[in-house]
């Protein structure tokens, strides 16, 4: 149903940093980016190697990501191993801790997940289904 999604960022050099480390464990890197130090406007776009970007970061004037009750960003993971990695990668860089990686029976008997906020303030997740 989707093609791509965007995530408005005040600090884009930050984010940058943030998501080329925490989105490599589930295999997304940066695809394209238009980064221009000083500049407003600026942005780059993750997704599979080689591929179209499925998530794009756009430099904004004002976070919103604190400001969005009930939202939250789910990446899919192929195994429980990346999930383990992109939480440790994510608390590293910065995130804060929003549940440790294990099992969520609640969702559903194979549900392994993991939850962080970003440092703009949005509710990620990294799941694997398998």
């Amino acid at each position: 149903m989707l093609h791509h999604l965007s995530l408005g960022v005040v600090q884009i050099e930050r984010a940058v940093v943030f998501y080329d480390v925490v989105l490599r464990p589930l295999g997304y890197v940066r695809v394209w980016s238009d980064l221009r130090p000083g500049e407003q406007g600026q942005a780059v776009g993750y997704g599979a190697p080689g591929g179209d970007d499925e998530l794009a970061l756009k430099q904004v004037s004002a976070g919103i990501g604190a400001a969005m009750p009930g939202f939250h960003l789910a990446f899919s993971a192929e195994t429980h191993e990346a999930v383990v990695a992109f939480h440790a990668a994510a608390l590293l860089a910065g995130a804060r801790d929003n549940g440790a990686p294990g099992l969520r029976e609640r969702y559903g008997p194979d549900y392994f997940a993991a939850f962080v906020i970003d440092p703009e303030g949005y509710h990620l997740e990294a799941v694997c289904k398998p």
